[in-house]
C-alpha cells in the first residue's frame, strides 16, 4: 500500500514547471532526480517531491516502484520512463519517517539517514552518465546538500582523462538550508582534496599557497612565516622535525574576524601539517607509506573549517595556526636520543623520530596560547593507537575542559561525524614527564601502552589555555566504506564537526 505526504497543490513548489516545456531529452538538458521514500512498518510513504512527480506522471512512479519490492534505508533504485519530463528518477530509502536521535548512537539519525540516502541516489545516477542531478531536500536541505556534494566529489586533478562530475542542485524550495549544507560539504571537500594531493606537489610552501587561494577571497588573512621567524621564536621542537628535509618549513597563521568587538577573544585552531611523514630516522615500514601524504590532515581540516566559518559569516573570531614541514631521514635529520628545547623552555628527549606530530604541535600550541584564546583545539593524525582504540567510528578527543567537551560532543551529534572523550589523567602525564633525560619524553615510559593518551599528555605540557581540546584524527583519516556518502579515499573528517563547534560557540549559548 502506498501513502503520500503531499497533493496536487504542491507541484508548483518544485522545479517541474521549468522542465515541462522540453519535448526532447538531449545531452544538454540531461538530468536525473533523486527523491525519497520512507518505510513505515512496511508501508511506503513518498516525500513531497516524490509525490509531486508521481502526481505529474499520473501515478507512474508508484507503478514502477512496485516491481522492486520494499526499498531498504540507505539504498537506491533507479526508475526509467517515469515521465517525459523526468525519465530518470532515483528513489532512495529514508527508513522510518519518525527517525529520531538514538542516545546510544550519539548522532541525529534523521539527518544521517538523509545524507546516506541522497548519496546513494547520486552514486546511482552518476553511473548513468547524466550531467545534472536534482535533489529532494527530504525535509532537511542542509543534510541533503551534504550527502549530495560529498558523494559526487572525486579527486582526479592529475588525470588527463577526467570522469564527468554531475552538478547537483536542490529540487525543492529549501534553498537557504541547501546552500548552507553545500558550504559545509565544500569545506570538507577542500580538506579531502588537500589530503589526497601527492606530497611532491603539496609541499609546505605549496600548501601555504593553497590556503591563500581558498581563504583570502573570503577575507581571511593568511600570514606565511619562514624558518627564520620560527628560529627567532625558539621553535626548536618544530624545527627538529624539518632537519632531514630539503623542503623549507612554513608556519601559517590564519585570521578570520567575524566579530567586530575589539575585545572578543578568538577561538584558536591548531592543525598538524606534516606534508609527508617517512618517520625520519625511525623509518616507517614501506607498506602503505604513500598514505602519509595525508599526515597533514589536521592542517587540511583547519583550512576547511575556517573556510566554512568565513563562507557562512559566523560571528566569531578565529585564529588558525599550522606548522608545515616534511619528516625525512636526511643526513641532518634528528637522531633518536637527541634533546631539544621547545619555545616554552621545556626540554624534550626525542627517542622516536616517528612521534614527530607532537613535536611540531608543541611549539604551535605554545604560540597559540600566547594569543589568549577563549578556547583552543588542535587536530592531528597523531597516533596509530587511536585507530586501534576507536577505528573509524569517531574522533578521539582529550580535553582539560568539560564545558568544551560538551560543545564538541553536541557538534558531533549534528554533523554525524562523532567524537569520543578519552582520559587525560596524571597517570599518563607522569609517563612522559618522569622519564628520560629531559623535562618531557616524546614517547613516554611505556611507548606502546596507552599511546594516544600519553601523546595527549605530552601536548598538555605546552598548553596554558583553560579550555583546550586535542583531537586525534588518525583513525578517521581515510574512508574505505564506513561512511557511505564519502566514498573511498581521504575523508576530510572532522571538518564539518569543527565548523558546527565554532557556530555553537558563536551563538553564545555555551559557557565558553
Amino acid at each position: 500500500m502506498m501513502a503520500y505526504t503531499g497533493t496536487h497543490r504542491i507541484v508548483s513548489r518544485f522545479l517541474i514547471s521549468s522542465y515541462t516545456t522540453r519535448r526532447s531529452y538531449t545531452t544538454e538538458n540531461k538530468a536525473g532526480v533523486v527523491v525519497g521514500v520512507y518505510n513505515n512498518n512496511g508501508e511506503d510513504v513518498l516525500t513531497e517531491a516524490a509525490t509531486s512527480i508521481n502526481t505529474h506522471s499520473s501515478g507512474n512512479l508508484t507503478r514502477l516502484m512496485q516491481y522492486g519490492g520494499p526499498l531498504k534505508a540507505g539504498k537506491s533504485r533507479v526508475l526509467y520512463g517515469v515521465s517525459e519530463v523526468f525519465p530518470i528518477v532515483a528513489l532512495v530509502g529514508l527508513g522510518k519517517q519518525e527517525n529520531k536521535s538514538n542516545p546510544l548512537e550519539e548522532r541525529d539519525e534523521a539527518k544521517e539517514a538523509i545524507r546516506t540516502a541522497i548519496a546513494a541516489g547520486c552514486h546511482s545516477l552518476g553511473e548513468t552518465n547524466i550531467s545534472k542531478i536534482l535533489v529532494d531536500s527530504c525535509g532537511d536541505g542542509e543534510a541533503a546538500a551534504e550527502g549530495a556534494h560529498l558523494a559526487v566529489f572525486k579527486y582526479q586533478d592529475l588525470k588527463s582523462k577526467k570522469k564527468p562530475i554531475p552538478t547537483v542542485q536542490c529540487f525543492t524550495e529549501d534553498n537557504e538550508r541547501w546552500t548552507r549544507g553545500a558550504t559545509l560539504a565544500e569545506g570538507q571537500n577542500i580538506a579531502r582534496r588537500l589530503m589526497e594531493t601527492p606530497a611532491n606537489i603539496l609541499t609546505p610552501t605549496n600548501f601555504a599557497q593553497e590556503a591563500v587561494n581558498c581563504l583570502e577571497g573570503l577575507g581571511v588573512e593568511v600570514l606565511t612565516r619562514s624558518y627564520d621567524w620560527a628560529k627567532q621564536r625558539n621553535m626548536n621542537a618544530f624545527l627538529s622535525v624539518t632537519r632531514g628535509s630539503a623542503e623549507p618549513p612554513v608556519f601559517l597563521e590564519l585570521s578570520y574576524r567575524g566579530n567586530d568587538l575589539s575585545d572578543e577573544k578568538p577561538l584558536a585552531i591548531v592543525g598538524k601539517g606534516v606534508t609527508f611523514d617517512t618517520g625520519g630516522i625511525s623509518l616507517k615500514p614501506p607498506a602503505n607509506m604513500d598514505k602519509m601524504r595525508a599526515d597533514m590532515g589536521g592542517a587540511a581540516c583547519t583550512v576547511g573549517s575556517i573556510f566554512i566559518a568565513a563562507a557562512l559569516k559566523l560571528p566569531i573570531n578565529i585564529k588558525g595556526f599550522i606548522p608545515l614541514c616534511e619528516n625525512m631521514p636526511g643526513s641532518r635529520a634528528t637522531k633518536p636520543g637527541d634533546v631539544v628545547v621547545a619555545s616554552n623552555g621545556k626540554s624534550i628527549q626525542i627517542d622516536n623520530t616517528d612521534a614527530e606530530g607532537r613535536l611540531i604541535l608543541a611549539d604551535a600550541l605554545h604560540y597559540a596560547s600566547q594569543h589568549k584564546p577563549r578556547a583552543m583545539i588542535n587536530m592531528a593524525t597523531l597516533t596509530g593507537a587511536m585507530a586501534v582504540a576507536l577505528g573509524s567510528g569517531a574522533v578521539g578527543v582529550f580535553s582539560n575542559s568539560s564545558a568544551l567537551w560538551e560543545v564538541m560532543h553536541k557538534a558531533g551529534t549534528i554533523s554525524g561525524d562523532r567524537v569520543w572523550r578519552m582520559p587525560l589523567w596524571k597517570h599518563y602525564s607522569s609517563q612522559v614527564t618522569d622519564f628520560g633525560l629531559a623535562d618531557v619524553h616524546n614517547i613516554g615510559k611505556y611507548s606502546r601502552d596507552g599511546g594516544s593518551c600519553t601523546a595527549a599528555s605530552f601536548l598538555k605540557e605546552f598548553v596554558t589555555c583553560d579550555h583546550w581540546m586535542h583531537m586525534d584524527i588518525a583513525g578517521v583519516m581515510e574512508n574505505k566504506d564506513e561512511v557511505p556518502y564519502l566514498g573511498k579515499g581521504m575523508s576530510g573528517r572532522p571538518t564539518r564537526t569543527v565548523a558546527h563547534f565554532a557556530e555553537l560557540i558563536a551563538s553564545g549559548k555555551s559557557e565558553l
